[in-house]
C-alpha cells in the first residue's frame, strides 16, 4: 500500500491527562474500548500486519482490518473498512492513524482518518460526527473513570448519499 496515495481528511487533536500507555491500553483494549464506544470493542492483533476488528454489542464484524503501523505507546495506524455491501469497493480503503505524544501533564492524542481518493462531505459526515464522540468518551473515561453514553445514528445525509452510489446500510 502506498501511504503517499492517502491524504488526510478529517483530523482531531485532544488532550488527556493520562499517560501514553493508558491511552494506549484504552485505544487498543476491547474490555476499555466497550466503555467508551457505545459498546463497540476493538480487538487487535498486537502487531505489525495483525488483524484489527470493531464488533458491534452484538458481536458481529463491524469493522475489519490489519494493523499497518505499530509503535506501543505512541502510533498505531490501521485499516478502517466498514463492513456494508460494496462500501470498500466504492469508497476505498480508510487509513485511522492515532498519534500519542507527551504534552506536559497530559497526551495529545492526535487521530487522523485518510482516504486513497478524495470524498465528498456527506460521505465523511460519518466520521465527522462519531469521532468526536468516541474520543471525548476516551478522555472522559480516562480522566474520570466514567464515560458518557453517547447515543447517535448514522447522519442522513451519509446514508442518502451511500444510497446515491448503489451502497446498502444496515
Amino acid at each position: 500500500m502506498n501511504l503517499d496515495q492517502f491524504k488526510p481528511l478529517t483530523v482531531y487533536t485532544i488532550y488527556i491527562a493520562a499517560t501514553p500507555d493508558q491511552v494506549w491500553e484504552a485505544l487498543t483494549s476491547a474490555e476499555f474500548s466497550r466503555k467508551y464506544f457505545s459498546g463497540f470493542a476493538v480487538e487487535m492483533e498486537p502487531r505489525l500486519g495483525g488483524k484489527f476488528v470493531v464488533r458491534a454489542p452484538d458481536g458481529s464484524e463491524h469493522i475489519s482490518g490489519d494493523v499497518f503501523e505499530y509503535a506501543p505507546p505512541n502510533k498505531l495506524t490501521v485499516t478502517w473498512n466498514v463492513n456494508w455491501p460494496d462500501l470498500v469497493a466504492k469508497l476505498g480503503t480508510t487509513l485511522v492513524t492515532y498519534a500519542i505524544e507527551q504534552a506536559g501533564e497530559a497526551v495529545r492524542l492526535t487521530m487522523s482518518e485518510r482516504h486513497d481518493r478524495p470524498l465528498s462531505d456527506d460521505i465523511l459526515s460519518g466520521g465527522r460526527t462519531g469521532w468526536p464522540a468516541i474520543l471525548s468518551g476516551l478522555k472522559s473515561l480516562l480522566e474520570t473513570g466514567k464515560a458518557p453514553q453517547i447515543k447517535m445514528a448514522p447522519p442522513a445525509q451519509m446514508l442518502e448519499a451511500l444510497k446515491a452510489m448503489g451502497i446498502k446500510t444496515p
